[in-house]
């Protein structure tokens, strides 16, 4: 059987910094002080992770070190990437006028030098639970059959375990085939909590559409191997010529649309893991004091010891 090299964890942080106003602004919600990543982290290398990526931009390096990179690598092997907005394809070069960085697909390719194996992708700023990492690590532990196609997975949650109580979220509503294969991802901007599941609106709430309780969403917990970067670095001109006439100061290469790219070219496919584990991020102030409250509740069980990092 084919070794397959030991996964390793990419936090895409490099936003983090202009989110939170600096991240020394970033509030703690463990009872110790632990921040949302602390958790992530913990249950990566619960799970088997030995190995961490941080992306973050040289803007936030030392703010970085000082909040979160010095303290987690006495526990864990942490490697960094710089997110660049020069960082482009040849030919190619940076608008006048632009300083917006040019999103999650464009910062996972700056990491490219340091990622050499199968990979797990997630937010620096949300909390996946633990049977998320357990999951995707025992996923990119395992080889796959070779059909001509790579092989990529996403955690999915249930669409009522991510909304928030307190206003509207963007979520990538998700289908998956007979097999348990992503078949389609559509992202959708105002979504907002509703009866047993949820609702979204395309004409900013004038008219609503159901979305049933179960249907599964993507909250970037991707699991990705090396190819994804060689499909991602062929189809990074290609979306800089379609949208830098429209919008050369904005537009973002994300990583769920790189990915939908793919899987609409017959690159790759989806295997959709789906977790019951309840979603938690600080989208709004209001949304904080449940976040802390269900973080309580996790270390009051036993789930995790306090403090987190012993």
């Amino acid at each position: 059987m084919r070794i397959v090299k030991k996964p390793a964890l990419v936090i895409l942080a490099a936003g983090i910094g202009s989110r939170y106003g600096g991240l020394k602004q970033i509030d703690p919600v463990g009872r110790n002080g632990e921040l949302i990543i602390d958790y992530s982290i913990y249950d990566a290398v619960k799970a088997g992770f030995e190995k961490v990526v941080f992306i973050i931009t040289r803007a936030i390096e030392d703010d970085f070190m000082d909040v979160i990179g010095d303290r987690i690598a006495r526990y864990v092997k942490t490697e960094y990437a710089y997110q660049d907005i020069n960082r482009l394809p040849s030919g190619y070069s940076l608008p006048e006028g632009r300083t917006k960085p040019w999103g999650t697909a464009q910062a996972l390719l700056c990491a490219r030098p340091v990622v050499n194996g199968p990979f797990a992708v997630i937010n620096a700023d949300d909390f996946y639970g633990a049977d998320a990492y357990k999951t995707i690590y025992e996923w990119l532990s395992t080889p796959r059959a070779a059909n001509g196609k790579m092989h990529f997975a996403m955690v999915g949650y249930r669409i009522e375990n991510t909304v928030s109580e307190n206003g509207s979220v963007a979520r990538g509503i998700c289908e998956a085939d007979a097999n348990g294969y992503l078949s389609s991802i559509v992202e959708r901007t105002l979504v907002e909590k509703f009866g047993a599941g949820a609702r979204f609106s395309e004409d900013k709430g004038d008219t609503w559409n159901d979305i049933p309780g179960g249907t599964l969403v993507s909250m970037n917990f991707w699991g990705l191997r090396d190819g994804f970067f060689e499909a991602a670095e062929r189809d990074f001109p290609i979306f800089l010529d379609k949208n830098l006439p429209a919008d050369p100061l904005k537009c973002e290469y994300l990583l769920p649309s790189e990915i939908g790219a793919q899987l609409r070219g017959g690159v790759c496919d989806v295997e959709v893991l789906e977790s019951l584990d309840t979603w938690y991020g600080i989208t709004y102030r209001d949304d904080r004091p449940n976040v802390m409250k269900a973080v309580d509740d996790l270390h009051r069980k036993g789930v995790y010891p306090a403090p987190l990092w012993q």
